[in-house]
């Protein structure tokens, strides 16, 4: 498995660090209001402006010079994933997980993963049926698993009144990135109510990473299949009241470059620029 888990981490960081590459920040959301998220999801500005784009021809992209995180200076990652849901009955299911890989000095690869699934709350009194969950049987939120997309994809489907959901994808350069608390260290983890009307779940595997969350009133998916370049985000509500919220964060740690080594990139740059 470890293997396994360093051959997914090396992929997921190739496709992830792509994106970056090309978009600079792949943060999205959709929803309104705030979810029961982690505080890398909470505090995510669901109230800002929307992003502008200005289309830049290729004659004058070609003239640009900068720095960027070349592969060599990448020394390993913390990949952490949760899905949260929260139901006006008091309900919550949690799924999350963290991957993160380490280069040593000798260049070797290793990795650790570790998940968590668990349902709470409600107590004994709560209805689980359509009126204590929030859940509509009336109302239809469907189609988004077939979506189908090269990169990262961040879908919400809500049929529903006073919903909050939010799908977050975040990249960053942390050499000091937190773990998510609570998780063991095993490569998958699963959890039920007793009438198993919801359901929280969590795998790492050899083709990739999945997280589901199933409830009366809808489910919330993650999914990561490094082999065909996909991550997807998805949410669908089919209810009211309901609280939701998909995270991913990688942080992308580097290695210290010495003097000499930062001189000879410069120079390198500089005779590159001059042609």
């Amino acid at each position: 498995m470890k293997q396994h888990l360093t051959q997914l981490g090396l992929a997921i960081c190739t496709a992830m660090c792509g994106l970056s590459a090309i978009s600079g920040n792949a943060r999205a959301a959709a929803g309104a209001g705030a979810a029961p998220a982690p505080e890398f999801a909470a505090s995510h500005d669901t109230g800002s402006a929307a992003v502008k784009v200005q289309m830049v021809d290729d004659d004058v992209l070609a003239g640009q010079t900068g720095k960027y995180a070349g592969g060599t200076m990448i020394s390993g990652f913390v990949l952490n994933i949760i899905s949260q849901w929260q139901l006006p009955n008091g309900v919550t299911a949690l799924a999350q997980g963290t991957l993160n890989a380490a280069r040593n000095a000798a260049g070797q690869v290793s990795s650790s993963v570790s998940t968590l699934a668990s349902v709470s709350g409600g107590g004994p009194g709560s209805h689980v049926g359509a009126a204590g969950s929030g859940a509509d049987p009336n109302a239809q939120a469907n189609g988004g698993q077939r979506i189908s997309v090269n990169g990262v994809s961040q879908v919400t489907q809500v049929a529903g009144d006073r919903n909050s959901g939010i799908n977050s994808a975040l990249i960053d350069f942390n050499n000091n990135a937190s773990f998510l608390a609570g998780a063991a260290n095993a490569p998958s983890a699963a959890a039920s109510n007793s009438t198993g009307s919801v359901k929280a779940g969590i795998s790492f595997g050899s083709n990739g990473i999945s997280v589901a969350l199933q409830t009366p009133a809808g489910l919330a998916t993650q999914t990561i299949a490094p082999g065909n370049g996909q991550i997807a985000q998805l949410l669908q509500i089919a209810g009211n009241n309901q609280q939701v919220a998909n995270a991913l964060q990688l942080h992308l740690q580097t290695q210290q470059m010495s003097a000499a080594m930062i001189r000879q990139s410069g120079v390198l740059q500089a005779l590159q620029n001059r042609r």
